[in-house]
């Protein structure tokens, strides 16, 4: 009879949980969804978010980095030019043709 006794405490206490817990579950699922959709509405309108510092600050520092490394691929392709640049200049003095 004991183990009836469990039971019946533990179906009740888990049942309660659980709601609680699917409850908050659904309403943050929920509010993520609505927050997503009207970020898309707003999208579409052609309407700029609001943005708090720290998402500035952060879209700051990536354009930063996406200049460095900008100039980072310029510069070798540079580099790359000039190497092949000496590399047919050379071959066509081997074979006897004027360089351009």
């Amino acid at each position: 009879m004991s183990q009836k006794d469990n039971f019946g405490g533990g179906f009740i206490v888990g049942s309660i949980v659980g709601g609680l817990v699917g409850g908050l579950l659904g309403a943050l699922l929920t509010t993520r969804d609505e927050t997503a959709e009207s970020n898309d509405n707003f999208n579409l309108r052609g309407g700029e978010a609001p943005l708090d510092i720290s998402s500035a600050e952060s879209i700051e520092e990536a354009r930063h980095s996406l200049e460095d490394k900008i100039l980072q691929l310029n510069t070798a392709i540079d580099e790359a030019r000039q190497q092949l640049k000496s590399v047919n200049d050379s071959s066509q003095d081997e074979n006897g043709a004027e360089p351009n």
